[in-house]
């Protein structure tokens, strides 16, 4: 345990106790959400973040102790594992530094060196380095025999295993290590392609033109440029190459190695720029530029993860009876009419829109539908025809007050073709299952997104070019954060979202599913208890994130830990009350004497979150979804017409601006320069998905499709 938490504590500002406790409570199989919220006594009351990152060094730390295993293995199976050796393994404090040290025994493919080694050259290259020799080719002579025709053979060989020499120090590797850090430049050129019959990598490539030939920075360019750049380079756009001063990390070399004026100094600078060539500059070139790619993965998968989280905790509109609509042209609007609880009642197709043109019958169809479910909102996706279909369904008046919403179909058609989709819906076809999608969007966007794929649903930069399996950890991770900070109905809960659950997992998940469907309703939480293979544990981490509405205990309906049950109980009790009494009693809640029930296992932190909760027991967090209007005259890129102001919606957010919906096919982009007139340090502190803004229009590029837009204060 020390070792694990040296590490981790020299890298974050937390207290040793604090690391201690929480890497004993991950140990244990609890939950980061789980700790986070009922733990604090023991973690000295950190938040998700801050456990997330201690997660993070733990497992950076673990990985490096499996490495440095694999490498004292090797070392010792070559018989080569020395005491110091063991020692300096030992003290590595990265992977990097690991990989240095091991280099010099890797069991490599042929290299020249080892070649040189076999050919009985290494004496002679000792003989150079130790730069004493004057008659250098007198001596190399005496090596030419066997494969060894000259004397230049022999120098040359004896070049090729200093080179190696000088690749694997440390000290060199970290000194142009150094340089590319700092004074690396990243360019490109432009390949000519042979372009197909139909010019498509002709048209995929003007895409990239901006880097057919760019030099850059590598330490200043942006994250979302770097990805653009691999990807061009990667489907044969261009070609990348990263440069530094190679006299001067020549000159850096030499300075360390050369200490005299002879025939031997001449050889070894020679070896220096064989060395520096072949082996130093493409390796760790190749590892800044790695470095790089990392560090834009990181920032990609940031931004991402930002916009799923605020994706996911969209306004739902609750449980309201919806009539949802999959508009479409020439394959007709898909409706659907489902329940509060999002239960499919009813579907069909209209034809209101060309070449059917049947308006007149589609809106009588829609508010004879209105009537016989009690439709309370109705739900319009936002792919193609949703403009007019949102007009049509404008012009109905309804008997009674219906908000109409343009919901985001992102995602919707991976859902529909899922498993998921077909366990749910077997006898119906994918239209009428992304229908419901978009409808259930609209009730509760968390319980349905959770069913997608989360890089399907269309939020983010570069998903598809960033480390994918950093990118699903941290998107599994939000989601996980989102489910457990709202909470779950358990009654209601479709398989996805209780998976997300603290605890629960797919298995268990999928054992709840069946037990409901079996016996009914859980009315109590210790009913749970009774799901197979739901043991102890799983119940400790996950009882309180799962809600049970109407239950006899009201607290099952809360955020209260059902350990903590029992101090509720005597909260009430010392007050003369009953515990449904407590809930919602703001003034009775303010005369509780927390201190009073302080103990061991529970302390301030916890007694002040369970009288929080039960103040507004259940609380979601989230708010209510708003009805909004886009701009009833613009319909296509060319109703656009500088300087208007329009009203819109945040549909993405990058690095470098986020882009808006303003009711067409198009998004428009509102760069991080036109977001403020101060300089913006983060996109997401001046908007966030989703949000209704106001914005100005600064250009439009007909040609490239491509709307300049400012936001409007």
């Amino acid at each position: 345990m020390t070792d694990i938490l040296k590490f981790i504590t020299s890298r974050l500002p937390l207290s040793k106790q604090s690391v201690k406790n929480t890497i004993e409570l991950l140990n244990e199989a609890c939950t980061v959400p789980f700790i986070s919220r009922y733990r604090k006594e023991r973690t000295g009351n950190l938040d998700e973040v801050q456990i997330g990152e201690i997660v993070k060094y733990k497992e950076q730390y673990e990985a490096l102790e499996k490495r440095k295993a694999a490498i004292l293995k090797a070392l010792e199976e070559q018989g080569v594992l020395t005491p110091e050796l063991s020692q300096k393994i030992g003290d590595a404090q990265d992977l990097t530094t690991l990989e240095d040290i091991y280099l010099p025994y890797k069991k490599s493919r042929k290299t020249k060196a080892e070649t040189a080694r076999k050919n009985g050259l290494e004496p002679l290259a000792k003989i150079i380095m130790s730069q004493n020799a004057n008659d250098v080719e007198s001596i190399a002579f005496k090596y030419v025999k066997g494969s060894i025709d000259s004397v230049e053979d022999a120098l040359e060989g004896a070049r090729h295993i200093i080179s190696e020499w000088i690749n694997e120090r440390t000290d060199i590797r970290n000194n142009i290590r150094y340089q590319l850090e700092r004074h690396a430049m990243i360019s490109t050129k432009e390949v000519k392609i042979k372009d197909d019959t139909n010019g498509a990598k002709a048209e995929a490539a003007q895409k990239f033109r901006d880097y057919f030939d760019w030099s850059e920075s590598l330490s200043r360019i942006p994250s979302h440029r770097l990805l653009a750049i691999l990807r061009a380079e990667k489907e044969g756009f261009i070609r990348v190459k990263i440069e530094i001063d190679n006299d001067r990390a020549l000159d850096k070399i030499e300075s360390r190695i050369i200490r005299s004026n002879n025939e031997c100094a001449d050889q070894i600078e020679l070896a220096i720029a064989d060395a520096y060539k072949r082996l130093l500059l493409p390796s760790l070139s190749n590892e800044a530029l790695q470095i790089a790619k990392e560090k834009a993965d990181e920032s990609a998968i940031t931004v991402f993860a930002k916009n799923l989280k605020q994706l996911l905790l969209g306004s739902p509109l609750g449980e309201k009876r919806v009539l949802a609509i999959d508009p479409g042209f020439r394959t007709g609007c898909k409706v659907v009419c489902l329940d509060a609880q999002g239960q499919l009642k009813y579907n069909e197709t209209i034809y209101p829109h060309p070449p059917k043109s049947d308006s007149v019958g589609a809106m009588k169809k829609i508010s004879s539908l209105a009537d016989a479910y009690k439709i309370e909102a109705i739900a319009i996706g936002n792919g193609t025809a949703s403009r007019e279909t949102e007009a049509l369904v404008r012009k109905i008046r309804f008997k009674n007050d219906i908000q109409v919403f343009v919901v985001s179909e992102a995602g919707a058609s991976i859902y529909s073709a899922s498993k998921i989709a077909r366990e749910e819906f077997p006898d119906y076809d994918v239209t009428v299952r992304g229908s419901v999608s978009i409808g259930r969007r609209l009730q509760d966007p968390l319980a349905e997104l959770v069913k997608i794929d989360a890089k399907s649903i269309g939020v983010g930069q570069y998903q598809h070019d960033v480390d994918q399996t950093k990118l699903q950890k941290s998107l599994d991770g939000v989601v996980e954060h989102c489910v457990n900070s709202v909470g779950v109905n358990i009654n209601t809960a479709s398989k996805s979202l209780l998976s997300y659950v603290s605890g629960i997992g797919p298995k268990l998940a999928e054992n709840i599913f069946n037990f409901r469907s079996e016996n009914g309703v859980f009315t109590s939480r210790n009913d749970i208890k009774k799901v197979p293979r739901l043991g102890g544990k799983a119940f400790e981490q996950g009882a309180a994130f799962l809600r049970i509405k109407e239950a006899k205990n009201p607290l099952d309906d809360s955020a209260v830990h059902p350990e903590s049950y029992t101090v509720v109980t005597r909260m009430a009790k010392d007050l003369g009350k009953s515990v449904q009494e407590l809930i919602g009693n703001a003034q009775l809640l303010k005369k509780i004497e927390l201190k009073n029930y302080c103990t061991e296992s529970v302390g301030l932190p916890t007694l002040q979150d369970i009288v929080k909760e039960l103040e507004k027991p259940g609380l979601d967090i989230r708010e209510q979804a708003k009805v909004f209007t886009f701009n009833q005259n613009i319909k296509t890129i060319s109703d656009l017409r500088e300087g208007q102001l329009l009203p819109g919606i945040v549909n993405n957010i990058t690095n470098f601006g986020c882009f808006v919906d303003v009711g067409i096919k198009e998004s428009g982009l509102i760069h991080v320069s036109n977001l403020s007139d101060s300089f913006v340090k983060d996109v997401n502190e001046h908007v966030s998905l989703h949000q209704q803004i106001i914005v100005k229009v600064l250009e439009v590029d007909i040609p490239r499709k491509r709307i300049q837009l400012k936001l409007h204060k």
